[in-house]
């Protein structure tokens, strides 16, 4: 901790706030409200205090810490909830729908709009949803434009640009479908009504609706009007009609909210999921993804999902269910009192129709957890990175070269001749399928590339054909044409040419010889495939590189520890196995030696640096 961060923990408030910590660069590291700021703040710097990992790793990193004050907790909590959506900072647990989902939106306009959305925007407009079934949402839709004649078009209605005429009604007039606010054909006043009447629907509230309806219609048939008295009689029967097709799940008229987490740890993951029961029927289930877990009990993440549920909540219940305890009730509690008008308070049942009600909706929680591991599995087995489909296309190969091995030679002055092979899938390398080759066919001292080339492609293939893979689907040969012609000659005469393409990069990487082609085939410097051949060569080479510099240095040692009279290479080989290094043979005493090699070996090894040291 900095001596400056020190200081200003000394005098934070006592009061409630949100707390931004920062790294040295200014980057945001982690949102987070309090009740007393100075407490909590200052409690991530306790050593006293249990820590995970991960917050081990955040603590080490913070040099800076914001705190803005707020009167209450309430506005805490919404305050920090509105950070992390606007700043995603990285170690917040990211919570987020696994797919872009459709909302409702009623426009924030005179004579607003209701359509469907999947952008939702800061402007003051209300969002219904997500709406998780595509076709709940749409049924809602069809319902609204049923029961009530909304404007569709996208015209400014100023009450001057009405006033002025500027506006001609449109065949959604002609048609009944628009009662024409556009030509002051339907006041403000009633349009909003209409309005009011649209968000009782979309908050579940149909009985009451239907309530307010019926006193409607019974007023205009008493006062004659039986033709407006007649529409309002469609409305009610068309709602009594979609009320039918939601599944009741009480008897009491209840507005319930019911929360359950599912996670898989090894995954990272969990999935959050909401029912939605207004006067006793089920209107609707949404779910969310949670994801960097890491270190974040279950308590605090069932309170995560309820902060970003309700933080941005257009209707708040008269009963909060979940099915594990959230880690800080009360802030969330004083939201839900003013935005209910009274208390509600969150309850994990434990018995009776409640806790029957909860076991549904967790289960819901693991088929949901379920979908998204198989969607998962399903997308990482899929994808396909940019740059293998980039190569794909510039070599023109008959499919994407998901399997690449490459190979190369090296030697020093012609001794000590290795070959490596490398394999990448998917744009990665696969290091547990490196391969080295010691090369057998050509005399040490007289280098011949192309011969060992060919062995090293002979030995390869001949193995893969044998076991029956797993097959490349494109093979690199770090070389020009000749290079490619011996591999080519020992593909032939292994009987497996033709199974999957071949290719040898000359030094200058965007030059690629192919089979049967005179030209070679430039690679655009700006193209991705380009700079993949590049780390696979590049690859290539180093592990070639290092295989060889490992069996020069183990040779070097050898010869060393050879010119010991009486010592053999079993000898050798058991000392350099033991102590590591001919410095650690050295060192040791004729006693640590003698276990190794037995007491007159011992005695050898002993005299002969004896008398290097006295030279």
């Amino acid at each position: 901790m900095t001596d400056a961060l020190a200081e200003k923990l000394k005098h934070l408030p006592t009061a409630p706030g949100v707390y931004q910590h920062k790294d040295a660069d200014g980057t945001v590291l982690y949102v987070g409200k309090a009740k007393n700021l100075r407490s909590r703040v200052r409690s991530y710097f306790q050593e006293s205090r249990p820590r995970s990992g991960r917050l081990n790793v955040l603590v080490r990193k913070i040099v800076d810490v914001e705190v803005i004050v707020t009167d209450t907790e309430a506005e805490a909590l919404i305050l920090e909830n509105n950070l992390i959506k606007r700043i995603k900072p990285r170690y917040n647990v990211n919570l987020k729908d696994d797919k872009t989902y459709p909302y409702i939106c009623i426009k924030k306009e005179r004579f607003p709009r209701v359509f469907p959305t999947r952008r939702v925007r800061r402007d003051g407009s209300l969002y219904f949803g997500p709406y998780t079934d595509a076709k709940a949402m749409k049924l809602m839709l069809k319902t609204i434009r049923e029961l009530f004649k909304l404007r569709t078009c996208s015209l400014i209605l100023s009450e001057a640009a009405i006033e002025a005429g500027k506006y001609q009604t449109c065949l959604e007039y002609h048609i009944q479908n628009c009662a024409g606010p556009c030509v002051g054909y339907e006041t403000e006043a009633h349009y909003n009504q209409t309005i009011e009447q649209i968000k009782k629907l979309l908050n579940g509230k149909t009985d009451e609706l239907v309530s307010l309806l019926q006193d409607e219609m019974q007023r205009l048939a008493s006062e004659k009007q039986f033709e407006e008295a007649a529409q309002y009689r469609d409305r009610i029967q068309a709602l009594q009609k979609y009320s039918e097709k939601q599944k009741i799940v009480t008897d009491r008229d209840v507005d319930r909210d019911l929360f359950a987490l599912e996670l898989d740890r090894e995954a990272d993951a969990a999935v959050g999921v909401l029912f939605k029961v207004r006067e006793g029927k089920i209107i609707g289930r949404q779910h969310k993804i949670l994801r960097g877990l890491d270190g974040t009990d279950d308590d605090a993440l069932m309170q995560r999902f309820l902060e970003d549920y309700y933080t941005d909540a257009t209707f708040f219940p008269d009963e909060v269910l979940l099915a594990s305890p959230a880690a800080e009730p009360e802030p969330l509690e004083a939201v839900l009192r003013e935005g209910r008008g009274k208390k509600v308070v969150l309850k994990v049942p434990e018995r009776g129709d409640k806790a029957d009600l909860m076991g549904m909706v967790q289960a819901n929680a693991r088929l949901l957890l379920g979908e998204w591991q198989r969607q998962k599995e399903k997308q990482e087995e899929n994808y396909i990175p940019r740059s293998v489909l980039a190569l794909q296309r510039d070599l023109r190969l008959p499919k994407p070269p998901r399997r690449i091995e490459c190979f190369d030679i090296s030697h020093l002055g012609g001794t000590g001749t290795v070959a490596s092979c490398v394999v990448f899938e998917d744009g990665r390398p696969k290091k547990s399928e490196y391969r080295t080759y010691k090369i057998r066919t050509v005399e040490d001292g007289k280098p011949d590339d192309f011969q060992s080339m060919r062995e090293v492609i002979e030995r390869r293939y001949a193995r893969l054909l044998e076991e029956n893979g797993p097959w490349p689907d494109l093979v690199i040969i770090d070389g020009g044409k000749g290079q490619l012609s011996s591999a080519i000659a020992s593909l032939e005469r292994v009987e497996v040419y033709g199974r999957f393409p071949v290719v040898g990069l000359a030094k200058r990487l965007e030059e690629v010889f192919e089979p049967g082609r005179a030209d070679s085939t430039l690679i655009p410097r700006t193209s991705s495939s380009l700079r993949l051949i590049q780390r696979v060569r590049d690859e290539a080479h180093r592990f070639a590189v290092t295989a060889q510099r490992k069996q020069r240095r183990i040779k070097d040692l050898r010869s060393e520890l050879m010119d010991i009279p009486g010592i053999g290479a079993k000898s050798v080989q058991k000392l350099l196995t033991t102590f590591g290094s001919v410095k650690g043979a050295r060192e040791a005493d004729e006693s640590q030696l003698a276990e190794v090699i037995g007491p007159a070996l011992a005695k050898k090894v002993r005299s002969y640096f004896a008398e290097l040291d006295t030279a």
